[in-house]
């Protein structure tokens, strides 16, 4: 029985260890190329006192394409609509956004009136803790040329200062990574293949306004992953490209906040009743059980071959998640910390699940929303 379960745990940590080396192969930074369309650079804003005048400034240093800057204060009780004015370059807009109409989540409200502000071709959108490199836009816009996709996004590098982010955030390359067969995200038009990372994504102007935009997704959170499906059910392409090298996004500012932040988008995301159970199973027997083996048969009380099985799938694992972690740029320390990763994620969704009944509400900055949507 134990040999039993100690090749089920090999199994599943060979699956996304031979996804992560086929996505590897084909995940590649954009080039940029010269000239294009004008891109309008969109940031939507809410009390960003202390990023926004970064994330701006970067912006504007964009090279290789014309662009424009929009910021969107979104009734922001700081400072952050007084930096962005006091930048003075004229390029930059500051919009602010109208009374949050009901039915609508803030953010998408922001973004669907940056969309209407916009001159642009190219829509970029990126969250206010995003700093893109001089040649982000150039990049993201000529790959979109290049391949004919609407919808072109990216996760930047993710920026961790604190034990807490680093048991938190690596968690979304390596979902990503380990488990979207990528090659064939973009050989097939499947749109449950589909995702987008909401913290940067470039759209086509008109084919954002076909699909509705951010209006088609108004009720909900997590704008990046509703958001590609959609562009792909009304015929257009969507591709997801490295972002290590055009960008970089400090989240949280420690665990508490990385605990709200991923229990918001998780009310969307894996912490339904059929996923959970599911995704329980792949990620515990992949990476949680093999630890425990191990120190099982460290102690005797494990078959020699279930021994062996239990190390050789948590060196897999173990493996998996320190390609991920080059390939992706992410700190060395968070390969050893990739166990209790994997614990802390799952605890986050069965935390969210569990409560799902008694809550009924998601909360962020400041704003409550009825779980799952309109």
């Amino acid at each position: 029985m134990l040999t039993v379960l100690a090749l089920l745990c090999l199994l599943a940590a060979l699956l996304p260890a031979g996804l992560a080396v086929a996505n590897l192969l084909v995940l590649r930074s954009p080039e940029p190329e010269p000239g294009g369309d004008l891109v309008s650079i969109l940031i939507p804003a809410r009390n960003e006192a202390g990023n926004i005048a970064g994330t701006v400034r970067a912006a504007l240093a964009s090279t290789g394409v014309p662009v424009e800057v929009i910021v969107g204060d979104d009734h922001s009780t700081d400072d952050t609509a007084a930096i962005v004015t006091g930048l003075g370059d004229p390029r930059l807009r500051l919009a602010p956004v109208p009374d949050l109409p009901e039915g609508w989540t803030g953010k998408n409200h922001a973004c669907a009136h940056l969309a209407s502000q916009a001159r642009g071709r190219r829509l970029l959108f990126i969250d206010a803790d995003v700093t893109l490199e001089p040649q982000a836009a150039a990049a993201l816009s000529a790959h979109a040329r290049a391949t004919g996709a609407a919808l072109v996004s990216a996760v930047p590098r993710q920026r961790m200062d604190t034990l807490g982010e680093r048991l938190t955030v690596p968690m979304i390359n390596f979902l990503l990574v380990g488990y979207l067969p990528m090659p064939l995200m973009r050989r097939l038009p499947n749109p449950s293949l589909a995702t987008a990372c909401g913290q940067l994504v470039l759209f086509d102007r008109e084919a954002y306004a076909a699909t509705g935009g951010h209006g088609a997704v108004r009720a909900f959170l997590h704008d990046g992953v509703r958001l590609a499906p959609i562009f792909r059910r009304a015929g257009y392409r969507t591709d997801l490209v490295a972002g290590t090298r055009i960008a970089t996004c400090r989240m949280y500012d420690g665990f508490p906040a990385a605990w709200a932040g991923f229990s918001k988008n998780a009310h969307e995301g894996l912490a339904t009743p059929r996923a959970l159970p599911l995704w329980t199973a792949l990620l515990g027997l992949g990476h949680l059980l093999p630890v425990l083996l191990v120190l099982a048969g460290l102690f005797g009380l494990l078959p020699p071959e279930a021994a062996w099985l239990a190390a050789l799938a948590l060196a897999l694992s173990l493996a998996t998640r320190a390609a991920i972690t080059v390939a992706t740029r992410e700190p060395a320390a968070t390969i050893l910390l990739h166990p209790a990763s994997i614990a802390v994620a799952l605890a986050i969704q069965w935390n969210v699940l569990l409560r799902r009944e008694r809550a009924g509400a998601a909360t962020w900055k400041g704003r409550s929303y009825p779980v799952g949507g309109a």
